[in-house]
């Protein structure tokens, strides 16, 4: 499943949604005025003849001019509350989510069921190199579903149902939460925002329809002598009401036809990302066994029914349903399977709670997939399968790290354990905060320290300046290889901020890092992994806007990020330059010389890349790998920039670009 071919169909598919829209528009363009017609046709007192006689009557009535004013009103009514849901609906997943009835979970939750959904959210998003969303459940909801919304990752929500924390096993949540982010990655979630506000403006007319249908009634109830409007008026929104049903068929249809292949692709996709395809077809089992299924009682799920796992209402015919049946789904994910669905007994909660290594699993594991994602994802290692039935293994363990180190402590990296101090450091908000700062201080020369230090007692919070003293030593002992997942297992005890405590942490490592007047590599990649983690969880994200379609308009900032590549590996950096350059067909660029090669100019390159269109990024990055990868070794500067360009780039790295 390539990710980035995806999000290419997914923009296709928009197009696709607009030529169904305008179709649509224009048939219920016509049909209002035919209404509208019919309507002045009738005439006073009902008199089916006014006018003339017959069909020649009713076309006597017709105006192009009128015909051009009722078509205004009905785009601009559409486009209007269109324009309106997609405001609603595009300030972020949180609105769906709520909107839904769904409350977010917070890691202070004491909820095992719920603490197990929040660390598979976390382990996954560390894994495919992207923030990790928000997670909301849905209390009120008994059957199994879930669904992922937000227009890119920046701003995503993953939502589950009561029923499905409680119901699924976690090889089989894990497989139902995989599934949404393959939504996230696919760019589905946009496709969804936008369908759902489009169709909409459509169903709107029915809406109208109602209420001219109450106002007549009223009107005709109340006065003794009937107008031609009032009396008439009832006739008009009944019709409306028929082209606003007629509307609806059309919006489930164009739902279906864009929905069903695309939960195809998920599910195909979530087995990339578990390495397992009993997890989700299981799932998939148990709703089928399940008395309320997927079934979702909130008001606004039928208009949102195609962002959730399954189907959130019974249909009467398939042709309406936004999923595929359960049956093909599961016969795609597991070809053996004998036609029988998992019956399980309902869990509540409070009656069945979770056994001891159940509730475990997981924890820590955000650390071990982030060490997983620095350590292996670029290094020169075969993947290995996980082993069947592990409770504990939903990924395959890093190149170095062996099962039995990882579950004794997961904090551990290319040079070795690290130090437990450093390791309960990183469990809390102030703690997490002072590694971080203790990281660029631990780079300075003794009189930069000063100067670093100096700013720190300024700048930073009550005791953070001295914790960083304390953390110093031990920072200074770290392994290069060890300083990213050390970082990336402090990032939900960073989340645990509140958002002012956030910005003056920001402030204070921007200050500690200019505090020598420059920046260098290592600082360039710690900050944008925070920015790219941390950001979207505090801050309104603005995504950047495809621009550059092809490689040779972005040939300029290739050249100045893969020359600075190429001079930090231990080889030759003009061999490293031209492999990089090969893959990207670009054989005639020459490698700069590393004089010319700042990091100002790298990070503009970077952020200039991070405009490309999807299907260019996982080329770009992997001819990084390549040129990393030359001189046999992946040292710790080369992977810890391959990843932090990903970051900027909001490019997943995807199996198929580790380095071997």
């Amino acid at each position: 499943m390539d990710f980035f071919s995806q999000q290419d169909r997914a923009r296709r598919n928009t197009r696709y949604l607009l030529i169904l829209f305008t179709v649509a528009l224009s048939l219920l363009v016509l049909l209002v005025n035919a209404l509208v017609t019919a309507f002045l046709w009738v005439g006073r007192d009902y008199n089916l003849y006014v006018g003339g006689s017959g069909w020649q009557g009713y076309l006597a009535l017709f105006s192009w001019e009128r015909f051009g004013t009722i078509g205004l009103a009905v785009v601009s009514t559409v486009g209007f509350v269109s324009l309106i849901r997609w405001l609603q609906l595009a300030s972020g997943g949180k609105a769906v989510a709520e909107s839904m009835g769904g409350r977010r979970v917070m890691r202070q939750s004491a909820d095992p069921y719920e603490k197990r959904c929040l660390n598979i959210v976390e382990e996954l998003s560390l894994a495919a190199n992207m923030p990790v969303p928000a997670l909301y459940v849905l209390p009120q909801e008994r059957g199994i579903n879930a669904f992922a919304a937000g227009i890119n990752p920046n701003d995503a929500v993953v939502a589950v149902t009561r029923g499905a924390a409680l119901q699924l096993s976690r090889d089989e949540l894990q497989g139902v939460i995989a599934h949404e982010f393959s939504h996230i990655l696919n760019g589905d979630m946009r496709l969804g925002i936008r369908l759902a506000s489009l169709l909409k403006g459509i169903t709107f007319i029915g809406d109208v329809g109602h209420f001219l249908l109450r106002m007549g009634a009223y009107g005709v109830g109340r006065s003794n002598k009937r107008s031609e409007s009032s009396a008439a008026l009832p006739i008009l929104g009944l019709g409306l009401m028929v082209i606003g049903w007629l509307g609806s068929l059309a919006a489930g249809f164009i739902k279906a036809a864009i929905s069903r292949q695309k939960e195809y692709l998920a599910d195909a996709s979530a087995v990339q990302f578990t390495r397992d395809n009993r997890g989700i077809a299981d799932a998939l089992k148990v709703i089928g066994g399940f008395l309320p299924g997927s079934l979702v009682h909130s008001a606004r799920a039928p208009e949102m029914s195609h962002i959730f796992f399954g189907e959130v209402r019974h249909r009467l015919w398939d042709g309406f349903a936004t999923h595929p049946p359960l049956d093909r789904r599961i016969r795609r994910l597991d070809k053996d399977w004998n036609g029988q669905f998992i019956q399980r007994a309902e869990v509540r909660y409070g009656t069945e709670p979770l056994s001891e290594n159940h509730t475990q699993a997981g924890v820590g594991r955000a650390a071990l997939v982030a060490a997983a994602m620095a350590s292996s994802v670029l290094d020169h290692s075969a993947d290995h399968e996980n082993p069947h039935g592990a409770e504990d293994a939903e990924f395959s363990l890093p190149h170095g790290l062996t099962e039995t180190a990882a579950k004794d402590d997961p904090l551990t990296g290319s040079g070795g354990q690290i130090p437990g101090a450093l390791h309960t450091a990183v469990l809390d908000p102030l703690g997490a905060t002072a590694v971080a700062l203790a990281l660029i201080a631990s780079r300075r020369s003794p009189q930069q320290l000063k100067v670093a230090m100096h700013v720190l007692h300024e700048q930073a919070v009550q005791g953070q300046a001295e914790q960083v003293t304390s953390l110093l030593p031990l920072v200074r002992e770290l392994h290069p290889g060890q300083r990213f997942p050390l970082m990336a297992a402090a990032m939900p005890a960073l989340k645990n901020m509140s958002t002012p405590q956030y910005r003056q942490f920001k402030t204070t490592l921007l200050s500690v890092i200019r505090s020598d007047g420059q920046t260098d590599l290592f600082e360039w990649c710690l900050f944008q992994l925070l920015r790219h983690y941390l950001d979207p969880e505090y801050l309104r994200v603005h995504s950047s806007r495809p621009r550059y379609g092809h490689i040779a308009k972005v040939r300029a900032p290739l050249r100045q990020v893969l020359s600075v590549l190429a001079h930090q590996g231990s080889g030759d950096s003009a061999r490293a330059f031209a492999l990089s350059c090969n893959e990207l067909q670009l054989s005639e660029m020459t490698l700069l010389p590393l004089e010319e090669c700042s990091v100002a100019e790298f990070s503009r390159g970077v952020h200039t890349l991070a405009d490309c269109y999807p299907l260019l990024k996982p080329r770009i990055l992997k001819a990084m790998a390549l040129a990393a990868a030359d001189d046999g070794e992946v040292c710790p500067v080369e992977r810890e920039l391959v990843i932090s360009v990903a970051a900027v780039m909001d490019c997943p790295l995807p199996p198929e670009l580790s380095l071997g």
